[in-house]
Parts: C-alpha cells; sequence; structure tokens
C-alpha cells in the first residue's frame, strides 16, 4: 500500500480545491459545492497535491501497512526551517499537543507553483491516525 488520504473536513463550506487538484479524479466534492469531499481509494496514487492545496490543512496522508509496529504519516508543513531526512521530531495531534516522536523520511513540494511542503515521518502505528504535524526538536548547543 502507498499514502492514502485521509480528508477530515468537518464544516459543509463552499471548497473544492483537492477535488479541482486531483488529476486521478479521487476525490469529488460535486454540486452543491458544500458537500464534503469523498475519497475512492481505488483511484487515489498518493500524490499528496491534495493535502497540499487544501486551504484548512484538512487532508493528511498515511500507510498504515509501512511495518508491523511502524507507519507513514505525511503532512503539509508551512514553516521554516524545513526538516530533513532522518531528522528526529515530536509529533502532535490536532491539538497541539505532543504523542510520540519520529523521524523523517521524506520532504517534497508536490506542486512546483505551491510553497507548501509534505513532511512524511516514520511513527508508531499506534499513533499513525492521531497525527497531524510535528515540533522539531530544538538542538543541544
Amino acid at each position: 500500500m502507498s499514502l492514502l488520504p485521509i480528508i477530515e473536513c468537518k464544516e459543509p463550506i463552499p471548497c473544492n480545491p483537492c477535488e479541482m487538484a486531483c488529476k486521478f479524479g479521487a476525490i469529488q466534492v460535486g454540486d452543491p459545492i458544500t458537500n464534503l469531499p469523498q475519497l475512492n481509494p481505488h483511484k487515489c496514487k498518493g500524490c499528496g497535491i491534495c493535502a497540499a492545496v487544501c486551504p484548512g490543512l484538512a487532508i493528511f496522508l498515511v500507510d498504515l501497512d509501512y511495518s508491523e509496529k511502524e507507519a507513514l504519516v505525511a503532512f503539509p508543513f508551512e514553516f521554516l526551517p524545513l526538516p530533513v531526512k532522518g531528522q528526529k521530531v515530536r509529533v502532535v495531534d490536532g491539538e497541539g499537543q505532543v504523542i510520540g516522536e519520529g523521524q523523517v523520511q521524506r520532504v517534497w513540494q508536490p506542486l512546483k507553483d505551491d510553497p507548501t511542503r509534505l513532511v512524511q515521518v516514520l511513527v508508531a502505528k499506534t499513533i499513525a491516525l492521531d497525527v497531524r504535524g510535528m515540533k522539531i526538536l530544538a538542538k543541544r548547543e
């Protein structure tokens, strides 16, 4: 399995950038534009464009089949400095509370004309579905 988006839109507001950006037709909002997006996992390629374009940061990607005890989680990251592959980070939930540690596996920019990066982090499978972001560990002098 590859990374698969999890869409957490909670409000029926007029929004469809994820639908418009998906080249594979994996996300449908339809009419009216206030419908919550629906994912067709069979069409998804795990590219992450939907997560990068979501103005509400309501999409993250997960690979729960990575290994027996670990999962990959990818989420939008709009801060500097960017983390680097191999870097240890603290992962946080939707409330910003630290829920564990992870290791950065990849940082990429799905759309060349959009500065949003996605950060993929290796975490314990037990917390993977709760991870929404990260805090970079401070360097010790």
